[in-house]
């Protein structure tokens, strides 16, 4: 933390490796966040907008009619059944919109843009085959 607050400046010895490293990371969260913006909106009833400043990633999926009748015949919440089932699915981290007091019938999810860049693409592709079967399948 005393880093951040207090980083070496031009001319210092050290500047030009933090430099080279604070660039580094922040182009790689960029690219997480556009391939986790990306995947999202490839995928069938999921809407997802850039996260810019943020290590988290919010995007809206339309349930099924059957999906939120499953979800609710379990005693759950749409979005939180479907954090659950991705989970035990995927292994996928998503918390549920529900949590953050989202409009009634709106479905929004959380997740981070934290996991390893060169694991991302597996990561959306998982994501998406999650999706479609729930789509196909409700």
């Amino acid at each position: 933390m005393g880093l951040m607050m207090n980083h070496p400046k031009p001319g210092d010895i050290s500047y030009l490796k933090f430099a080279t490293e604070s660039k580094s990371i922040l182009d790689s969260l960029r690219r997480r966040a556009q391939i986790m913006t990306d995947g999202f909106n490839s995928c069938q009833n999921v809407v997802c907008n850039f996260t810019e400043g943020a290590m988290y990633s919010y995007f809206q999926i339309c349930l099924p009619k059957r999906a939120i009748d499953t979800a609710k015949s379990a005693g759950k919440e749409p979005d939180v059944f479907y954090c659950l089932k991705l989970l035990e699915a995927t292994r996928i981290s998503t918390v549920p919109g529900s949590g953050f007091g989202q409009k009634e019938g709106v479905f929004h999810l959380r997740t981070t843009i934290l996991p390893a860049e060169e694991d991302m693409p597996a990561i959306m592709l998982s994501f998406k085959k999650f999706n479609g079967l729930l789509q196909a399948v409700m």
